[in-house]
């Protein structure tokens, strides 16, 4: 931590926007120092591949604003070269497709993060929209054996409540949910019960608090009060070094990337998740969190519901890079 500039650091560990030289630069306006970034939902190998392509066109053409890491020691030097660090990962295991051998392949490729289900059942887990919750397969506990050996952390953000506990169980390195809030603030499918927020802390692991509006109290009318008594209950709850910030911005996307995040190739049918039919597009961000400019306005709202300077700058990122060290 001595390396840090100011003893801080900020941290996101999910986004998910429509990538470009405005959001990069709000980036550095805002003082992001790293995100983890989602390159793949449904896609295959192939599809995945080309999605680094891109992401490597933009190391090139951006190369004053942002940079991809692939070690903590990668993340400290962006912030010192006041850039932003950018980490890959998985919001579904499909592009290991049935191949474990994959898993080393991606790590190599700097894939940090891979959830074992996406919402619904995988070769892997149950997802937390599936009726039955069968718990973690044959193929999922042989994947969190091969996830630990190579560094890559388990996700279990859109997992089910038996796969999440079994895979906190079976895992031998601390794993992530990396966008939920408590599900005693908002009992969202989303988000976790408090049996699960304790093992996962008890076990080491984290949780990332989300402002996507379907896991906020009162949607996008959630009031950052409000979210800043949730994190103080929750810290109440399993202690301040277990929590983190994973906001789920998808900031500018299309309506048709909700509808594909939702239905992939899955179903004929259109499925609105978290949505309604009246309402099937991305929702409307709180007024005080609608872009990177704005994670300034949580660190204020922290600070004045009582939290201290040191526990302010846990949360907003060293949280999550003490992770880091003890993961990849």
């Amino acid at each position: 931590m001595d390396k840090l500039q100011n003893n801080s650091i900020i941290i996101d560990c999910l986004q998910y926007a429509n990538w470009s030289p405005k959001i990069f630069k709000e980036m550095h306006e805002g003082g992001i120092d790293c995100i983890h970034v989602t390159i793949a939902y449904h896609e295959n190998f192939r599809e995945t591949i080309l999605n680094l392509e891109k992401w490597n066109s933009y190391f090139l053409n951006f190369s004053d604003l942002i940079v991809h890491a692939k070690s903590v020691d990668d993340i400290i030097k962006a912030q010192k070269d006041n850039k932003t660090a950018i980490i890959f990962g998985f919001q579904n295991p499909s592009p290991i497709e049935d191949d474990i051998g994959l898993v080393e392949i991606w790590q190599k490729l700097g894939i940090k993060f891979m959830q074992l289900t996406y919402n619904n059942q995988s070769l892997l887990a149950t997802g937390c929209y599936e009726n039955n919750d069968t718990g973690i397969t044959r193929m999922g506990k042989e994947v969190i054996k091969e996830m630990n050996r190579v560094g890559m952390v388990i996700d279990m953000s859109h997992s089910s409540e038996k796969s999440t506990l079994e895979a906190i169980e079976l895992s031998s390195r601390p794993i992530s949910i990396t966008h939920a809030n408590p599900e005693f603030w908002h009992p969202a499918k989303r988000n976790k019960s408090n049996t699960v927020l304790k093992k996962l802390s008890e076990s080491g692991g984290m949780i990332g608090f989300s402002l996507y509006p379907h896991h906020l109290n009162k949607g996008s009318n959630c009031q950052l009060d409000d979210f800043c008594k949730m994190i103080a209950d929750t810290v109440d709850m399993i202690g301040i070094e277990y929590i983190g910030i994973g906001s789920d911005l998808c900031q500018d996307q299309p309506d048709s990337i909700v509808e594909w995040m939702r239905n992939g190739r899955w179903t004929k049918e259109k499925d609105f998740g978290e949505g309604t039919s009246e309402n099937p597009g991305f929702p409307t961000q709180p007024k005080w969190f609608k872009n990177n400019t704005d994670f300034e306005n949580i660190r204020t709202g922290l600070s004045d519901f009582g939290f201290s300077e040191e526990e302010i700058k846990n949360i907003m990122g060293r949280n999550w890079l003490n992770f880091f060290e003890k993961s990849f």
